[in-house]
């Protein structure tokens, strides 16, 4: 609760900071929406796993999609032999500009295929289907089109709509604080994020926090690359840390499309082995 305030503090204190600085494009919104000459240039949350603190430009749409990811996976801890393999298909975040400073964004799982087997018992499963919804809200402290650096408070909450026991059909949500800055040719992300999420007990529910740093640079005026370290933590001892270095390629296409390309390898033995992944991005 006192991190749901303080969100609702920060996003009230900008929304106050923006209206007095009568910025030339505070006049559109969702229903007036910003002139081409005036959009800023395309900013995403993809490829890697720390968001962008740039909000999608009042009145437009954007939509970032996950082509296809694959997951592989071998545990071979404490005697077990057990493989875990997966794949997730259109993935996509769709995004909706509300204000200068603020957009809606609908994360839907179109189509997961995840499968374990077993090597010491033979026993497989797999399951398929449609996955999770999660609604988040972005709100651009500072920083959208000036500056060097930038800065998002980003609220959300995941619905549970998954077929064939994919997720765990409860109500999760919480916030993420992402942060961007200029250093020459290079781009920088920090990012931190608290979730709260239902326990292994199905009891109630615990903290979980998540951290990645990326960096970017551009190749040529059309591709860039990254890298980026990424890990998240349970609040409770004892528990394992996911870590992964994620690495991957971006290349635009005019002004509205981006391609990329790339994979997150685990560096822990509770992450995946790696999570190859190829995907796109159009804004209109």
């Amino acid at each position: 609760m006192k991190l749901l305030k303080l969100s609702l503090s920060l996003m009230l204190a900008a929304n106050c900071f923006q209206a007095n600085a009568a910025h030339e494009k505070d006049q559109y919104n969702l229903f007036n929406p910003t002139p081409k000459e005036l959009m800023r240039p395309l900013a995403t949350d993809r490829p890697d796993k720390t968001e962008s603190p740039i909000s999608v430009d009042a009145g437009h749409f954007q939509i970032e999609t996950d082509i296809v990811t694959a997951a592989f996976d071998r545990d071979n801890r404490d005697g077990n032999n057990i493989r875990s393999r997966g794949a997730t298909f259109a993935l996509s975040n769709i995004k909706f500009g509300l204000t200068n400073h603020s957009d809606i964004q609908f994360v839907v799982e179109t189509y997961n295929i995840a499968s374990v087997k077993d090597s010491n018992t033979g026993i497989e499963e797999e399951a398929r289907g449609f996955g999770d919804v999660t609604i988040r809200f972005k709100q651009n402290l500072w920083g959208n089109d000036e500056g060097k650096t930038a800065f998002a408070v980003m609220p959300f909450v995941k619905i549970p709509s998954n077929q064939d026991n994919l997720g765990n059909n409860d109500v999760e949500g919480g916030v993420i604080f992402p942060f961007a800055i200029e250093l020459g040719d290079f781009n920088m992300g920090i990012m931190t994020q608290l979730n709260i999420n239902r326990n292994e007990k199905d009891n109630g529910y615990e903290a979980e926090t998540f951290n990645s740093i990326t960096v970017a640079r551009g190749i040529t005026d059309n591709l860039s690359m990254f890298t980026e370290l990424a890990m998240a933590k349970t609040l409770k001892s004892g528990t394992d840390w996911p870590m992964t270095f994620d690495m991957g390629l971006t290349y635009t296409i005019g002004d509205n499309i981006q391609l990329d390309a790339g994979a997150f390898v685990g560096l822990t033995d509770s992450a995946d082995d790696i999570n190859p992944f190829l995907g796109i991005t159009y804004r209109l």
